[in-house]
């Protein structure tokens, strides 16, 4: 019995289980700094990269396979793909299962980040309300980051920016208590080094992750880093306050690997994206769907997500506050989700 991922094992029970690699990722020619093409060339080669392609990929593979119809498991991205998915081709679906995962759909770009800012305001709050003492840890090394006092176990100076993206991990369960455990260790040590490294998202080991993630939300139009553009004034009175999976055009210089992409990223920021999802079709996709919506998530609302569900015919959502955003990583989500979509709950 594989132990790995946490839900695999249960979903074996029932089904036979690929597990895609999506274009740019793992084995799937994972993307790089894309040496030897210009700026607009890098651009225009990542805009394949987006859900739309990805289904089209995995409708290749169905068909290779000669399987009639076949069921979905999105989790967060996966659950866009899951509903780009139903819009293109809801014939190849039997089922599809979210977790954390059924985007906006028709929602400017501006309006979802502006919500995902208030959701992490209200858990970094919780945060602080559960470890008093961490707001002053946080101000200090806020502190220290500004007067270049903080670098990661590579020399990296880590700024005082970068260093509030941390309220990312507070978005998944068991991350309030890993990153308590970071503040409580001495910011100088090694070990605090390492582990800062760890914590901090938008790496350059997984490039498209930022330069396409405000595309990846983006259903038409322009995203113009807008992140950047709709930051919360909060923010810049408060430095204890965290942001979460935000991008911003700075990390394009100050996180290692991703500056081959910088002119690239200017210019998909500026692109207009197509739509990724057709409501009509949505409305007509006779799919059983089942969705783990997770009350508290800042990444994937609860708001947006049942907004949308509510497009879809035979959708029937779980709302849940005992998980945040990873909560597929226990096989008890996937278990009940199974017997959600076969009529057992």
């Amino acid at each position: 019995m594989p132990t790995s991922p946490g839900w695999l094992g249960r979903a074996i029970e029932d089904y036979r289980v690929l597990l895609l690699d999506q274009r740019g990722t793992g084995r799937s020619a994972p993307v790089g700094d894309l040496p030897g093409m210009s700026p607009e060339q890098q651009a225009e080669h990542l805009t394949h990269f987006r859900a739309d392609s990805i289904v089209r990929d995995a409708e290749l593979l169905r068909a290779h396979l000669g399987v009639e119809r076949w069921s979905l498991l999105g989790q967060s991205f996966g659950g866009f793909c899951s509903l780009t998915y139903l819009s293109r081709h809801a014939d190849s679906l039997r089922e599809v299962i979210f977790t954390g995962g059924i985007p906006p759909v028709a929602t400017p770009v501006d309006e979802v980040y502006a919500a995902t800012y208030a959701r992490t305001i209200e858990l970094v709050e919780r945060f602080y309300r559960t470890f008093p003492g961490d707001r002053d840890r946080m101000r200090a090394l806020v502190e220290r980051c500004a007067a270049g006092e903080v670098r990661l176990l590579s020399g990296r100076e880590v700024s005082a920016r970068r260093v509030r993206t941390l309220g990312a991990g507070l978005g998944m369960t068991g991350g309030a208590e890993e990153l308590h455990f970071l503040l409580e260790r001495d910011p100088a040590s090694p070990m605090f080094r390492a582990e800062l490294e760890r914590h901090l998202p938008f790496s350059g080991s997984s490039p498209i992750y930022t330069v396409l993630h405000e595309a990846c939300y983006a259903d038409g139009g322009t995203t113009d880093w807008s992140c950047e553009r709709v930051l919360p004034r909060a923010y810049g009175g408060d430095e204890s306050l965290l942001t979460a999976e935000h991008v911003f055009p700075w990390m394009l210089e100050e996180v290692d690997g991703l500056a081959p992409l910088a002119d690239a990223a200017q210019l998909l920021a500026r692109h207009e994206w197509p739509r990724l999802y057709d409501e009509q079709a949505l409305r007509s996709a006779e799919v059983p769907c089942v969705a783990a919506v997770y009350y508290d998530d800042p990444y994937v609302l609860r708001e947006h997500s049942l907004e949308t569900a509510g497009l879809l015919p035979d959708a029937r959502p779980w709302i849940t506050n005992e998980w945040l955003h990873n909560g597929l990583r226990t096989g008890d989500v996937l278990d009940r989700l199974i017997d959600l979509v076969r009529g057992r709950r």
